[in-house]
């Protein structure tokens, strides 16, 4: 059985803070966001809308992804969210139904 892991990129309700994150349990981790008990940075800044993610899985490619993507420019992270995501909806409330 393969273990699926996943790069994810969340916001606020005003699209001005970007988050990128990388997790075993994307659900999970976008639940722990939207509750409140993410990371102190998730928690002040409200980020709770799930705007991107991408699938792996190899845990080092998911973690170097992760990497890549965090050490771009926020325009970068912004065409990422635009190329798959352009209204910025909240995929995860998507997933649900």
């Amino acid at each position: 059985m393969s273990k699926e892991y996943c790069v994810y990129i969340m916001t606020n309700k005003y699209n001005t803070v970007l988050y990128t994150g990388v997790t075993n349990d994307l659900m999970q981790s976008v639940w722990e966001h939207k509750e409140g008990s993410g990371s102190i940075f998730t928690s002040r800044y409200r980020v709770t809308k799930l705007v991107y993610y991408e699938s792996y899985e190899n845990i080092n490619l998911a973690i170097a992804r992760e990497k890549q993507i965090k050490g771009g420019s926020r325009k970068r992270k912004i065409d990422l969210v635009n190329s798959l995501n352009p209204d910025w909806n909240d995929l995860h409330e998507e997933m649900l139904t």
